[in-house]
């Protein structure tokens, strides 16, 4: 195994070079052919070179990959058949990983590591939902708000509804009725399971990229068979991991082995339905991380799922059969022995209908990252086991990983949900004291208007009880002055009567 990781044996050994192992590849081939058993035994060659390798379990069997194999006469066959010689079974060291944390360790990410566009991606938003999501993103990041999980969006796109009149001078038009509808889109995410994916604590991509005591890259497997019921989710997910990879991973350039390497299950998923800027963004990464010293494989069942500008891109090549029943079979037969350096020893479009279970036809890149001839291979069998680990071996691996205990419990700190409510309720509760404030300066001004009114009332009452008082007077004085006079008539009269008499 000097040359590389020993594939399979054509007419003479197969081998992928560990230094073109970050040129990308591709398993196809149809359902029962074994494309499973080429992915364990390419990420078994990884891990033993000391390569990190991450992969999906669709279908439960992976899992294996953490018990010795052994047991199975057909596969002592096959390893003297392909000149393997005498078996000598081994596990692979494996993390186990699970979004739902119940067949291994939790794996999450948080809203602003996902970013508006794979959130957009997931929830199938048009373009102007899209640019509403990107704006409660720049107003979380402009006012310091942490997005960790669905009710820290939630929160944020509800600020954003409430707040549109004063933020749409700033950033942009933004309707109530389509933040509306992203919050309907929000909720159909929510009952499908993806609120498991968010949260803290959130994946260090560094504790994909372990290496063991003795020397081998760890396998990580992330169980997907549940995540399957979750196409959307799934796809997302591992375009994230992707996406991260890239931009947290540094340039290396061209290395002797790479750095990790990717498997890519059910490929079809990530490229079903998606937009072209999708895809775009899909090709670009796949392009542009090999100088990080990631390997990115995509395993499918049919070439004609991988778009053209990313199918370029994979250079190491194992074609399982192909059926051609129908029109599309047929054209995917063609247009699998197209992408082959054609082998002058046989046809490659009859070849590819030909093949048995465990055969491929394989092309890989040489030392000069040129695609080797086309070979019909008979691929090797694993050391490790094939089929599912069961319930105790599983636990017994996840309770001695290196990340035990890490990411198990749920962690929230305080971000934009925690934040945005403190901030409603000093809202509520300043609107309710300016409420009861003015209702108490209403009650005031009532009681000052009644007091006004009252001292009204008063001051036309008092000069009305000063004219009664002059009238009751003036009676009397009348009345004195008429007996005044009389008595004085009578007085002057008797002085007078008394002075005439005399007289």
């Amino acid at each position: 195994m000097s040359d590389g990781i020993f594939v399979g044996k054509g007419e003479n050994p197969v081998y992928l070079l560990p230094k073109m192992g970050n040129r990308h590849g591709m398993i196809a081939g149809a359902t029962g052919t074994g494309k499973t058993v080429t992915l364990q035994i390419l990420a078994e060659g990884f891990s033993s070179l000391g390569v990190p390798v991450f992969m999906a379990d669709v279908k439960g069997d992976l899992s294996g990959m953490a018990c010795a194999g052994g047991g199975k006469p057909k596969l002592e066959e096959r390893a003297t058949q392909t000149g393997l010689g005498a078996l000598e079974y081994a596990e692979c060291p494996v993390i186990f990983w699970d979004l739902y944390g119940e067949k291994g360790h939790r794996i999450r990410t948080t809203i602003t590591e996902m970013g508006p566009v794979l959130l957009s991606r997931l929830m199938q938003l048009n373009e102007t939902q899209e640019g509403v999501l990107t704006i409660a993103f720049r107003i979380a990041d402009d006012q310091g708000l942490l997005l960790l999980d669905l009710k820290d969006l939630r929160s944020i796109l509800t600020f954003v509804s409430e707040n549109a009149k004063e933020i749409q001078a700033e950033y942009g038009n933004v309707s109530p009725a389509t933040v509306g509808a992203i919050q309907r889109a929000l909720l159909q995410l929510e009952e499908e399971g993806a609120d498991n994916f968010f949260g803290e604590p959130a994946l260090d991509i560094s504790d994909l990229m372990r290496v063991n005591f003795d020397g081998r890259g760890i396998v990580n497997i992330l169980a997907a068979d549940r995540l399957m019921n979750s196409r959307r989710t799934y796809a997302t997910f591992l375009l994230w991991l992707l996406s991260e990879l890239f931009e947290e991973l540094p340039e290396v350039g061209d290395m002797d082995k790479p750095k990790l390497v990717f498997f890519f299950d059910e490929a079809h998923l990530l490229f079903s339905d998606a937009p072209a800027a999708l895809v775009e963004k899909v090709e670009q990464v796949v392009r542009l991380i090999r100088s990080k010293g990631v390997g990115v494989y995509f395993v499918t069942q049919n070439p004609l799922d991988i778009p053209d500008t990313v199918l370029g891109q994979l250079g190491n090549r194992v074609q399982h059969a192909l059926r051609a029943f129908t029109p599309r079979d047929q054209k995917a037969v063609k247009s699998a022995a197209s992408t082959f350096r054609q082998n002058p020893a046989f046809d490659t479009e009859t070849v590819i209908t030909e093949l048995g279970v465990g055969e491929a036809l394989v092309s890989l890149l040489d030392e000069k990252g040129a695609p080797t001839i086309v070979e019909r291979t008979l691929v090797r069998p694993p050391l490790s086991r094939l089929g599912p680990a069961t319930e105790t071996e599983r636990s017994a691996v996840m309770n001695g990983s290196p990340v035990a205990g890490r990411y198990d419990k749920d962690h929230d700190p305080e971000s934009a949900y925690e934040i945005l409510s403190k901030r409603a309720e000093v809202k509520a509760k300043e609107a309710a004291e300016a409420e009861q404030a003015a209702a108490e300066a209403k009650e005031a001004a009532r009681q000052e208007k009644e007091r006004e009114k009252q001292a009204r009332v008063s001051a036309r009452a008092r000069p009305a009880a000063r004219r009664s008082d002059s009238a009751f007077e003036a009676g009397i004085k009348s009345v004195m002055r008429s007996a005044g006079s009389q008595v004085g008539r009578e007085i002057i009269r008797g002085v007078l009567g008394g002075l005439f008499r005399g007289r």
